[in-house]
């Protein structure tokens, strides 16, 4: 009996008792899973170091290493402008590029691949929140990635301290965001890694070593300078440029606005992409 009575008291307590508060309140905004988030993608990249970051890095001073003895200082696109002073922005620009879109695009196709892509699906984040997230880590490892080749290129001969360093550190956060946007829909798009390394190899790695990087594309003939200056690579390489070393090709301010059109384009094209759940959730 007095069994069946503590059973009936706890019965009543808890059916007249307070709810249980939920640990997490989420707002309008899941906070608290965005950054949850963006740290995956940031360890997931740390975690391989020599990978990510370090093997970029290498790449970028193997190729000031063999301009600056093939050329030196004989052959400058621009005039009172040293070679190698020339081309250390655009050898870190393509750098951050490059790795800005393999981290997202990467991110995505492993997780197909592994078949954890169920547990972005499954978090309560929205595709905004994803989006950010997945975008946010890619811009990190770019910008990453940029910071230290500056560093290492400066040290090989390429030393610069920026002319312009706002103008710099924008266009760098602009063309790292739209790559990885691009990214973020490369890796959507293919459900294996053939299919992603024919986009790096035959969209953006051409796309990077055709906008500039080595040369000015004032000395290309017409209409083969008007083609490369469209290039959207090529924008972000001319404005970095000129926030490093005061030296453009093309006005800057063209370049300020396609990039941040482009930008809110692709965010949209993003949003509505996983919205849709297009080759993620079939």
């Amino acid at each position: 009996m007095a069994s069946q009575h503590s059973t009936k008291s706890s019965k009543h307590t808890s059916s007249t008792g307070p709810m249980p508060v939920r640990p997490v309140q989420i707002g309008r905004v899941n906070w608290i899973g965005l950054a949850a988030l963006y740290n995956k993608e940031v360890q997931r990249f740390m975690k391989v170091v020599t990978q990510t970051v370090a093997a970029p890095i290498m790449t970028a001073a193997l190729f000031m290493m063999v301009f600056s003895v093939a050329l030196g200082d004989r052959a400058s696109p621009v005039e009172g402008v040293a070679f190698l002073l020339f081309l250390a922005p655009g050898l870190v620009m393509m750098s951050v590029l490059q790795n800005a879109f393999a981290n997202t695009s990467s991110s995505l196709v492993i997780s197909k691949v592994q078949g954890t892509i169920f547990d972005l699906l499954m978090a309560p984040l929205s595709a905004a929140e994803l989006l950010v997230g997945l975008v946010a880590g890619g811009v990190t490892r770019g910008v990453m990635v940029g910071v230290v080749s500056a560093i290492v290129l400066g040290i090989l001969g390429g030393a610069s301290l920026p002319t312009y360093p706002l103008i710099a550190l924008a266009f760098l956060l602009l063309g790292s965001s739209l790559l990885a946007l691009l990214g973020l829909l490369a890796g959507i798009w293919a459900h294996k890694f053939d299919s992603l390394s024919a986009i790096t190899n035959f969209v953006i790695q051409p796309m990077a070593f055709l906008s500039g990087t080595f040369y000015s594309v004032d000395r290309l003939p017409a209409p083969f300078d008007s083609l490369a200056a469209a290039n959207p690579f090529f924008m972000v390489i001319d404005g970095f440029r000129y926030g490093m070393i005061g030296v453009s090709d093309r006005p800057i301010i063209t370049g300020l606005i396609v990039l941040s059109l482009l930008n809110i384009l692709m965010f949209s094209i993003c949003l509505r992409v996983l919205n849709s759940g297009y080759r993620i959730k079939a």
